[in-house]
């Protein structure tokens, strides 16, 4: 695949990762300076290029995710969640999963294109498509290019239902979409929350909405009349699992109706990405939620078993599902996710032809 770039560089702020290991993929690497002061590295300015995919909508066969069809105008993410288990998918396009991942963003620039004639195909069976299924589509630069806001426009004339998942406030902008969906019961948003402490949201998730942004945008959108639930995703042992209860409580109380989790996952390189930034940012906890993790892993870091990967095993992912459930009830809380529904779906009415 071509990379070439399709926007000038950003200015870089704070990164979660704070290095850029090699691509499982790749038999050359560039090494820095190991003598160089650290700061005489500056970190990355941000840089987008030009994502040439054939296709807007994937499909997977996981029967971890709950979904099958998923849009990500974006491959890589700047909101840098130093956790996030989308990093290593950046190595299958030549990229590092660490500081790559975070500054070196692919932009499907005519996924509302690709999206229509698939959705317009005699083929396309409707269903539900999720948006940010692996990388956030409200990440910082959807608020100048609009990929998201387009596509949202293209789901809404057909009709088809949409389930977005996000950290960033600025799905509240298309909130005029998102409500024209709903009336139809095909839309909803998942606000994820991974804590209230906006100090470990900054050196955890460094280019995220603030916890309070996202509750206020959960109000937004639920007073819009729009399904809006929370995610406590990831759940860190040793880390956020204490907040379990206190995220509940103040999603319900913004207007969530449902609620979800997940606990962490560490594949291929993200462990030690996570190891460093442990070692950077919680020396004092770093081997008790690493030991915790592995006791939920099977004595490892990851374990990518279908039906455990998600929620993990033993005591300690035990511990956190009955918190997690205890909490949701205390906090009114339904099980599920309100089911969405394909009835509405419309081709869009072809063009008339005249005779002259």
């Amino acid at each position: 695949m071509q990379t070439q770039p399709a926007t000038q560089p950003a200015l870089s702020a704070h990164r979660a990762a704070t290095r850029n290991p090699a691509g499982r993929f790749e038999k050359i690497h560039l090494e820095p300076d190991p003598e160089a002061a650290p700061d005489q590295s500056p970190l990355p300015r941000t840089r987008f290029f030009r994502d040439h995919g054939a296709t807007a909508i994937a499909f997977n066969n996981s029967p971890d995710v709950g979904f099958n069809a998923s849009l990500n105008p974006y491959r890589g993410c700047e909101h840098g969640c130093i956790y996030c288990y989308a990093r290593p998918t950046h190595e299958y396009l030549g990229f590092s999963g660490g500081l790559d991942f975070e500054s070196k963003i692919m932009v499907k620039e005519n996924a509302p294109e690709l999206l229509r004639r698939e959705l317009a195909s005699p083929g396309w069976k409707p269903q539900v498509i999720v948006m940010s299924g692996v990388t956030d589509c409200y990440q910082p630069v959807e608020r100048r290019l609009k990929l998201t806001r387009r596509c949202l426009e293209v789901l809404a004339q057909f009709r088809n239902p949409v389930a977005m998942i996000t950290k960033n406030f600025l799905v509240t902008r298309d909130v005029d979409l998102l409500s024209g969906l709903a009336r139809h019961n095909a839309a909803s948003v998942a606000v994820s929350i991974t804590t209230l402490d906006n100090h470990l949201r900054r050196v955890m998730e460094p280019r995220t909405s603030p916890p309070r942004a996202r509750l206020a945008a959960i109000g937004k959108l639920s007073e819009a009349g729009i399904p809006t639930g929370v995610m406590v995703a990831p759940i860190i042992p040793g880390l956020t699992d204490h907040e379990i209860p206190a995220i509940l409580d103040a999603a319900a109380k913004a207007g969530a109706l449902w609620a979800g989790f997940t606990v962490i996952r560490l594949p291929f390189g993200n462990a030690a990405l996570f190891e460093q930034w442990l070692q950077a940012h919680f020396p004092d906890r770093k081997d008790k939620i690493l030991n915790r993790i592995k006791t939920m892993r099977g004595g490892k870091l990851y374990d990518a078993q279908w039906g455990a990967r998600m929620r993990g095993k033993g005591i300690f992912a035990d511990q956190i599902e009955t918190m997690f459930h205890v909490a949701s009830r205390r906090s009114g809380f339904k099980d599920e996710h309100p089911p969405l529904s394909t009835a509405a779906f419309r081709p869009p009415a072809p063009p008339q032809l005249t005779l002259f």
